[in-house]
């Protein structure tokens, strides 16, 4: 079975996106949609051919930052921005991508098992994903710490 073509997106000079498989011009609404609906897609600069697909997601994000309840704090953010260029540039985009991935995973089976269990604590279960996102952690740095040495033990 042949791979499905992504959804080519064009962005024009003029800042408007054309959808070249509906053949109408698109929103960034349009695009956080085809996000949510888990549609490939990609989108080109109509000029140059380049492939602005990450710049448009992250215009998606910092638009979805600005409307109401910040999923990213300050100090998140300013600590994401230091992660550029460092010697753990790679390893922190992996391990915050992982770490995603595993709380998308376990997001349903939590809310049913604490909807399940009167009484339970949340900020334990909340514990304990964190202490498999350090395992994760640990597994992409190779067993060392961020400071380069060995964790204690």
């Amino acid at each position: 079975m042949p791979t499905p073509t992504p959804r080519l997106i064009k962005k024009y000079p003029n800042r408007r996106l054309y959808d070249t498989g509906a053949s109408r011009y698109v929103t960034l609404n349009d695009v956080y949609q085809l996000v949510i609906e888990k549609t490939e897609f990609a989108v080109l600069d109509a000029r140059s051919g380049k492939d602005i697909t990450r710049s448009i997601l992250l215009q998606l994000i910092a638009e979805q930052e600005q409307r109401g309840a910040a999923m990213m704090s300050e100090e998140f953010l300013s600590q994401l921005v230091r992660a550029y260029g460092g010697p753990l540039q790679a390893l922190v985009g992996t391990y915050l991508q992982q770490c995603l991935r595993l709380l998308m995973a376990q997001q349903q089976p939590l809310q049913d098992r604490m909807r399940s269990m009167v009484g339970v604590d949340p900020v334990a279960t909340t514990g304990s994903l964190a202490e498999r996102s350090l395992e994760i952690w640990r597994e992409h740095a190779g067993g060392q710490t961020a400071t380069g040495s060995e964790p204690e033990r």
